[in-house]
């Protein structure tokens, strides 16, 4: 792997966006042999409910520009993220939106999916709030596919991350995730 790799979550404040990236940019930089990462992250005024975007830069080279200009993989939680970020998404990147928030979807020419990310963290682990450990499980696997990073890399980094007493938790939302691919 000598390219770069942008990966963006986006959503809405109070989803976890930014932790789901800072667990992605410790997995890679702690657990990864030879990764250069760089985590970012923006968000408005608001402490739940606006704007949040959170993009990790991945590469074997050094990293010159800290954010994602195109990502190669583009996970998408709410309508007003998508219609904002998702035309930002690489031509031969990845799409990857919640099939319960993002509804409304023109036509955009990149390989899109569209998960049941927050149905999955409601209906199958029974708590909406670790949707963002569910989107991290999905990529894990799409990282995984591309040879970029292990999964349990990423286990690692979520472990030592989330609140103590929730680790349970967290791990069995990134593992539904993980089997939605």
């Amino acid at each position: 792997m000598n390219e770069r790799y942008e990966i963006r979550i986006a959503g809405s404040g109070g989803q976890g966006v930014i932790l789901a990236a800072v667990i992605l940019g410790e997995a890679a930089a702690l657990y990864e042999e030879g990764l250069n990462v760089v985590q970012a992250q923006a968000y408005g005024p608001e402490a739940r409910g606006g704007a949040s975007k959170s993009e990790v830069v991945i590469s074997r080279e050094p990293i010159d520009y800290p954010k994602a200009v195109s990502p190669k993989l583009q996970v998408v939680l709410t309508q007003a993220a998508y219609d904002k970020y998702a035309a930002d998404t690489a031509a031969d990147g990845i799409l990857i939106l919640d099939d319960f928030y993002v509804t409304k979807l023109p036509d955009i020419k990149v390989k899109t999916l569209h998960l049941p990310i927050v149905r999955t963290a409601r209906d199958a682990i029974g708590r909406e709030v670790v949707a963002n450990m569910v989107a991290l499980g999905v990529i894990g696997k799409v990282l995984e596919q591309w040879g970029l990073l292990h999964p349990e890399s990423i286990k690692k980094a979520l472990l030592a991350r989330v609140p103590k007493g929730t680790e349970e938790l967290n791990e069995k939302a990134f593992e539904a995730g993980y089997a939605l691919l």
